[in-house]
């Protein structure tokens, strides 16, 4: 079998900005005509609030509520609802659209990149599942993207351990997602606006059960180093592939934060809508 070879990017802790910033600039690399695919690993510093490309603002997100809570608004690529990170891994996924048996449609191509978080989560000893949904539900409206899960997104004991969305752009794909290590579903819930603390409560309660963290499926506090070699593990595994290491040079580096400071760092991107 001829096992294809994966760029492998761990690049640390870093602030929302950055972090959305480097996957745009992968994303841009790989259109400019590096095809190798990259898997990257990373964590965040500040926390960071991602919200989805054509998320409305106004009236969701509470921008203040998230200031005092230390957390960093930024607005993804990718679409579907607002994300907490912060105690969790974070990966992304960069690689050409026409990767051999890569499905074309969205569905199809989470299905296929899902079997490396399916295995990353055997290899803690955890019996994760794909979400197949029966049928589309009417929408909540919630901000929040843990609120249930998608097509093909992680499910362990029937909630939501691992959160994905994808973009694809100049012929290629990028899947990004989270995987909490722990929530704080106060924090959280001060990231949104709601009319008030009622409705705020009722809310919180309702979210209640359908997400899960790592530290609470298996019971113990889990370094981030444990969850990185799971999931590089499970990545190979899931995908049949042999991850190469690499890093970033200075001219990378030095591009990122460019777009960092002028697109990631804005009010006009991240609060566009």
């Amino acid at each position: 079998m001829n096992i294809q070879s994966w760029l492998f990017l761990d690049s640390g802790v870093h602030t929302p900005s950055y972090n959305m910033a480097l996957d745009e600039y992968l994303l841009q690399q790989g259109a400019a005509g590096r095809k190798e695919p990259v898997l990257r690993f990373y964590q965040w510093d500040p926390p960071g609030l991602s919200i989805g490309y054509f998320q409305k603002t106004s009236g969701r997100i509470d921008r203040y509520g998230a200031g005092r809570r230390g957390v960093r608004p930024v607005r993804r690529l990718t679409g579907g609802q607002a994300v907490l990170h912060d105690h969790e891994l974070t990966y992304s996924v960069i690689l050409p659209e026409n990767y051999p048996d890569m499905p074309r449609s969205v569905v199809g191509a989470y299905r296929v990149l899902s079997k490396g978080l399916l295995e990353g989560f055997r290899e803690l000893g955890l019996q994760a599942e794909l979400a197949i949904p029966e049928k589309k539900k009417e929408s909540s409206h919630s901000p929040v993207c843990f609120e249930e899960a998608s097509w093909y997104e992680l499910v362990v004991e029937g909630r939501k351990a691992a959160g994905s969305s994808q973009t694809r752009r100049e012929g290629m794909i990028l899947q990004h997602g989270s995987i909490p290590l722990s929530v704080d579903e106060n924090k959280l819930f001060d990231c949104f606006d709601y009319p008030n603390e009622r409705v705020k409560d009722r809310a919180r309660k309702a979210f209640d059960g359908k997400a899960v963290s790592l530290d609470t499926l298996t019971g113990r506090k889990l370094t981030i180093d444990e969850v990185k070699r799971a999931f590089y593990t499970g990545f190979e595994k899931g995908l049949g592939i042999k991850l190469i290491p690499a890093d970033l040079t200075p001219q990378d580096e030095k591009a990122v934060w460019e777009l960092a400071h002028s697109k990631y760092d804005t009010e006009a991107w991240n609060f566009s809508r």
